[in-house]
């Protein structure tokens, strides 16, 4: 006999489970369906788990500042104890240092005094204060190994930085995502794993459910993409791609680990960067390391991929990303071996994620979310839970978006905005940043 649900979740990353477990709670017996052994297995576990409130748009610092709260009420939110642990916040501030390319980040500083967020403005004196091993000479435009200017100052100094105090990451973004499995099978919801979906079962126009690879069929009334890199896949197989102004793909990304400079406790003293001028952001990371990634300048090249088929293993990207934040801290050494990972990334055309129904009734999607949407998890589950209960009671949203009031800042956020059917941002950073 095929199993029956109210709710299909495709994915158990920390998105998808966020989601079950709050459609869970409105009474929806959900179903999270992975391909992988275990929840969060997936592009979660390569998340850098950063959670900061710089957005390009003041939607996505709203959405920031209303995640914060979250983490911060992490067990609160979720009602459970995970007998494995719990995950943990680490506050250690984010300096974001001003560019040309973020407008010495004027809208940043509107949207942050708009929701009431404290920040300092800060002058390379400030900045030297704030993090002792910072070289405040300027190197942009963000430069590859072999470009022969590459290491050269090209001015004199950056234009200064804010540094934000509420600002941090989660130590472990797989055991995050178990803990929200256990608050959702709390509620009742169910996991199934190892499973690969091969179609997306229709019946009178609507979504019936999904087939997997060994022939089983699972159905439901309701299915969520949650996909992760493998979403615009799971979007052809719902054949609601033609029917989207924005499309996802997948992008392989590097992140690299090297130690701290020798007599300083990054990992203690340390704190996030979000460093337009070198084209790289960085964060403390255990065993006293600086975690290294790419914030997406043009001269690093874009490679989209077959989520099932692309490299593993660590290219001169990890070298190139490392040599770089070597020219913001000073010192810092560069080993002969690379260690950190390598994985994907599930990027819409603008870096901003889609969160909304689909041409398809009873088909709904998530996506578009790796890079920067994980610190936003918990918001998205509690949008996406009333976006789907107030479709299927028959509200047309796209012709009137949907329009929820969050929880811990009050304010309204327009779904809209996350439209499949939008133009593209012009605001957005089309990067990492989001």
């Amino acid at each position: 006999m095929n199993k029956r649900y109210d709710v299909i979740v495709i994915g158990a990353g920390i998105i998808g489970c966020c989601i079950a477990y709050e459609l869970a709670q409105k009474g929806y017996r959900t179903l999270n369906v992975d391909r992988l052994a275990a929840a969060g297995h997936g592009s979660t576990s390569g998340s850098c788990a950063i959670i900061r409130l710089h957005y390009s748009t003041p939607d996505g610092v709203a959405m920031a500042r209303e995640g914060y709260y979250y983490w911060l009420n992490w067990a609160e939110y979720l009602g459970v104890k995970d007998p494995t642990g719990m995950a943990k916040y680490i506050n250690t501030g984010c300096l974001v240092i001003k560019t040309a390319l973020n407008k010495n980040l004027k809208n940043v500083m509107a949207s942050l005094d708009d929701l009431g967020v404290q920040y300092q403005e800060l002058d390379l004196e400030g900045i030297r204060k704030k993090m002792p091993l910072i070289d405040t000479q300027t190197y942009f435009p963000p430069k590859r190994l072999d470009d022969p200017e590459f290491g050269l100052p090209t001015g004199d100094k950056i234009r200064g930085a804010i540094f934000v105090p509420e600002s941090g990451y989660i130590t472990d973004p797989q055991l995050s995502t178990h803990n929200v499995q256990v608050a959702a099978e709390a509620q009742g919801g169910e996991f199934q794993f190892n499973a690969e979906i091969t179609d997306i079962l229709k019946k009178d126009g609507r979504v019936a459910g999904v087939k997997l690879k060994d022939g089983i069929t699972i159905e439901a009334p309701i299915v969520v993409n949650v996909a992760g890199p493998h979403s615009y896949l799971i979007n052809r197989m719902a054949d609601v791609e033609a029917g989207m102004k924005i499309k996802t793909r997948a992008l392989r990304q590097e992140v690299c680990h090297v130690p701290s400079p020798e007599g300083f406790d990054y990992e203690k003293h340390g704190m996030i960067i979000s460093d337009g001028d070198i084209g790289c952001y960085s964060r403390p990371e255990v065993g006293n390391h600086v975690l290294i990634g790419s914030e997406d300048p043009e001269c690093d090249e874009r490679e989209w991929v077959d989520p099932d088929n692309f490299y593993p293993d660590f290219t001169e990207q990890w070298k190139t990303q490392a040599m770089r934040q070597a020219q913001r801290i000073k010192d810092l050494p560069i080993p002969n071996r690379p260690q950190g990972v390598v994985d994907l990334y599930d990027v819409s055309d603008d870096w901003i994620p889609i969160y909304d129904k689909s041409d398809v009734a009873g088909f709904y999607m998530a996506v578009g979310t790796s890079g920067n949407q994980y610190k936003n998890a918990p918001v998205v589950g509690v949008l996406m839970s009333a976006l789907i209960a107030k479709v299927e009671a028959g509200h047309d949203h796209d012709r009137e978006p949907v329009k929820i009031n969050m929880k811990y800042t009050g304010r309204e956020c327009n779904m809209g905005f996350f439209s499949r059917l939008r133009e593209i941002n012009p605001d957005s950073s089309f990067s990492v940043i989001g």
